[in-house]
């Protein structure tokens, strides 16, 4: 239990050391996202259904090219599967998921 609590302590004050380095980084996580479905505009008709289709590769998609990255780089160092693989997926796709949910709110309000 006391381990616990230093740990969020701990985390806690490295997210308000580093909260402009985060900022940064999920605005270019955010920017990905709108890169990748820009891109897939020209693929997918202006309609409901093309504009879903767009929309779900676009989130699905950027999640797996991140995770990719260290899952290339353990198998070149290791040459087996990267262990992590989609838990790096999952927090990736949550992160970029929250950060879009906030910025579908802010656009609407």
């Amino acid at each position: 239990m006391i381990k616990q609590i230093v740990a969020i302590i701990a985390l806690s004050i490295a997210v308000i050391l580093t909260m402009s380095y985060a900022q940064q980084a999920i605005q270019l996580l955010l920017n990905l996202h709108e890169w990748i479905s820009q891109a897939l505009t020209d693929v997918f008709s202006g309609g409901h259904t093309g504009s879903l289709i767009r929309g779900l590769i676009a989130l699905l998609s950027v999640p797996v090219l991140i995770g990719s990255v260290p899952a290339v780089a353990y198998w070149v160092l290791k040459r087996h599967w990267f262990p992590y693989f989609m838990e790096v997926i999952w927090v990736v796709w949550l992160i970029q998921a929250g950060a879009l949910i906030i910025m579908y709110k802010a656009a609407t309000v």
